[in-house]
């Protein structure tokens, strides 16, 4: 059963809703500066390591600049955890002629690593929200879902880090955000679907409490254009 806690925003005694993401995992940089963190040297020996754990010859030669090679490339999957999400959506612009209807990015490609078995999921992520007076730079969204997306994850908990920053950041009257995946982990090991697909939602605001906003949104994202 979810959790209950008091509503970020201000609604009627009696309403309650499921848990709140913690705001720090979308206000601040995952990693703070003074961390304690392995050296990399480490990191490469525990590569080498696994290397010997599977059964390969560490000494051999297409394998000595491996464990090097696998730390930088973590380097650069892994760098979202470095990067601040309320930075990217700092900046907003207030020149929309009254804009009042909601914005939608579609079709934002993310490459991101499963937290259960360290195997990439990819897909595209769909992002709507209604603004209020200020809209932020469309590249902005790209980025924001670049920075969950290089953590290691699951696919729900970056879609409500998304909805979740959007919302508290920007102060929208409503986001929905629609991620849709397919996972290495399901399709080339285990089961071993491939092609499968993994869909997940969140809205809130406007898109929460009205049905037809849904339906709107969800029309523009599988609209007949693609």
């Amino acid at each position: 059963m979810d959790a209950t806690i008091k509503s970020i925003r201000p609604g009627k005694p009696s309403e309650s809703r499921p848990a709140e993401l913690d705001p720090a995992e979308f206000l601040a940089a995952a990693v703070r500066a003074d961390q304690p963190r392995p050296a990399r040297a480490e990191a490469e020996a525990a590569v080498k390591t696994l290397l010997a754990y599977i059964g390969e010859n560490t000494a051999r030669e297409g394998l000595l600049d491996t464990p090097r090679r696998v730390v930088e490339a973590f380097d650069e999957l892994y760098q979202g955890y470095h990067q601040c999400p309320a930075e990217v959506l700092d900046r907003t612009f207030g020149e929309t002629a009254g804009y009042d209807d909601f914005v939608l990015v579609r079709d934002i490609e993310f490459t991101s690593q499963c937290e259960h078995h360290m195997m990439p999921f990819y897909g595209k992520a769909h992002i709507a929200y209604t603004p209020v007076e200020r809209v932020v730079g469309l590249s902005k969204l790209a980025r924001l879902t670049d920075i969950f997306a290089r953590r290691l994850q699951t696919q729900e908990h970056m879609t409500a880090q998304i909805a979740a920053a959007i919302d508290e950041i920007l102060k929208p009257r409503g986001v929905a955000v629609l991620i849709e995946a397919e996972h290495t982990c399901m399709s080339v090991r285990g089961v071993a679907k491939h092609g499968a697909s993994t869909f997940t939602s969140r809205f809130t605001g406007m898109f929460r409490d009205n049905p037809a906003e849904q339906a709107r949104f969800l029309s523009l994202v599988r609209g007949t254009t693609r």
